[in-house]
């Protein structure tokens, strides 16, 4: 039945799932979007992270936000070590459109066969204050577990943004996939541009991991669930636009929330599917795209 306390709801609801989304989407923004690598395997990572957060709650009690923002240079290191393996492998010989795409696959699967091999098929969930409390503005109700993640995630955007828009590092990340020789002429060395932003997409996966855990309970494989999401995300939002990314991130979680709501839940997940492919159709380089 519609109501527009369920109307105003839904859309409060679909804001605060959008800027979940936003962070999950905003290291393959980088890696796909900026670097023209299609990292498959990012919500691996986010899952891996999230298993970190887990881990820092469980065992000391830290709080899942503080341990991935702990994590995150760890893994800005691993993301470093992908990329070289990846560029020596692939990219230096440019093999990397079928054969690199299967590699992400091959790490997906690893990450995910070990987490299973370490902590099993089980759920898992952290502890902090603001999981579980509820705010009321009247008759819409704004869960803490889906607007903390939300606040953290705008605050990771504008630090990424300010990041790529600010530093000589940043605007050669943004430029190495539209112009390598012009890159090469103001002597910087393109793979490790490269390097760096793949190292900072990844490492954005361990702060949205732990953002991941606190919404939900994570099991290994519930990465796969995000794989639509990301690549809807990132190519609506237009290839390589960080600000872009955000935008659509809002625009696919409100309608999530909106199918979810007023038609039920097994709908959603068609949802991003459905924007993917009409993107695609109607606009293949997206709202904001280069």
């Amino acid at each position: 039945m519609f109501t527009f306390d369920l109307l105003w709801n839904a859309l409060v609801a679909g804001v605060l799932l959008g800027g979940f989304y936003a962070a999950v989407s905003l290291g393959l923004s980088i890696t796909f979007g900026q670097l023209d690598i299609v990292n498959i395997a990012h919500p691996a990572f986010v899952i891996l992270g999230a298993y970190i957060a887990y881990m820092g709650n469980e065992w000391w009690g830290f709080d899942p936000i503080l341990t991935g923002l702990v994590a995150a240079p760890i893994f800005y290191a691993i993301g470093v070590g992908v990329y070289r393996f990846y560029y020596e492998a692939f990219e230096r010989r440019d093999d990397e459109a079928l054969r690199g795409l299967a590699f992400f696959f091959g790490v997906m699967f690893i990450v995910e066969v070990v987490l299973i091999m370490v902590y099993g098929v089980d759920f898992r969930s952290v502890q902090a204050p603001y999981i579980g409390g509820n705010w009321e503005i009247g008759a819409i109700g704004i869960p803490t577990r889906m607007f903390v993640p939300c606040m953290v995630s705008v605050v990771m955007f504008a630090a990424v943004y300010t990041y790529l828009a600010r530093t000589f590092t940043g605007r050669a990340i943004l430029a190495v996939s539209q112009d390598r020789l012009a890159l090469e002429l103001m002597a910087a060395d393109p793979v490790r541009v490269k390097q760096v932003g793949f190292g900072l997409g990844i490492a954005t996966a361990a702060i949205a991991g732990a953002l991941l855990i606190i919404i939900i309970p994570i099991e290994p494989s519930v990465g796969r669930l995000y794989i639509g999401q990301v690549f809807a995300i990132v190519v609506l939002g237009g290839l390589g636009s960080i600000s872009g990314t955000l935008v659509a991130a809002l625009i696919l979680g409100v309608a999530e929330s909106l199918v979810s709501t007023f038609y039920g839940p097994s709908w959603a997940p068609a949802v991003a599917f459905s924007v993917l492919l009409i993107a695609l159709a109607v606009r293949p380089q997206g709202r904001f795209g280069r």
